[in-house]
């Protein structure tokens, strides 16, 4: 019997929503790219979620493994969040992220507004 590769969905820990409405997020390179990356700083926008991570796109190039300093309004939300993040994977001006620091409250917010778009509905806000 071939073996068979699992996809990218099997692989992941959590579901991942896809937002009906992307929306926008900022960011800063932190860590040894930020001095050798010629921008620092940008803009992206948000088109999948999970509470461990997202799909951004932005016209800044990403290499697998920087480190970003990632602020994200969710929507219907009237504060910023700030996460920490990795790329894990890009593809042209798409790339994914996984949240490695992110504040109690900001789970919580983050797992509210999952729960409130039904992909967590067995999880309590």
């Amino acid at each position: 019997m071939p073996e068979t590769v699992p996809r990218i969905d099997d692989l992941r820990r959590d579901p991942r929503l896809r937002v009906s409405v992307p929306f926008p997020c900022g960011f800063a390179r932190v860590g040894l790219s930020r001095w050798v990356a010629h921008e620092k700083t940008g803009f992206g926008v948000v088109y999948d979620l999970s509470v461990n991570g997202a799909r951004v796109m932005s016209p800044l190039a990403m290499s697998i493994g920087d480190t970003l300093a990632l602020s994200i309004r969710l929507p219907k939300q009237p504060s910023m969040m700030s996460v920490d993040a990795t790329v894990r994977w890009h593809s042209e001006h798409t790339f994914g992220l996984e949240f490695v620091s992110l504040s109690q409250t900001a789970g919580q917010r983050l797992k509210k507004f999952l729960a409130q778009s039904g992909i967590y509905t067995a999880l309590q806000a």
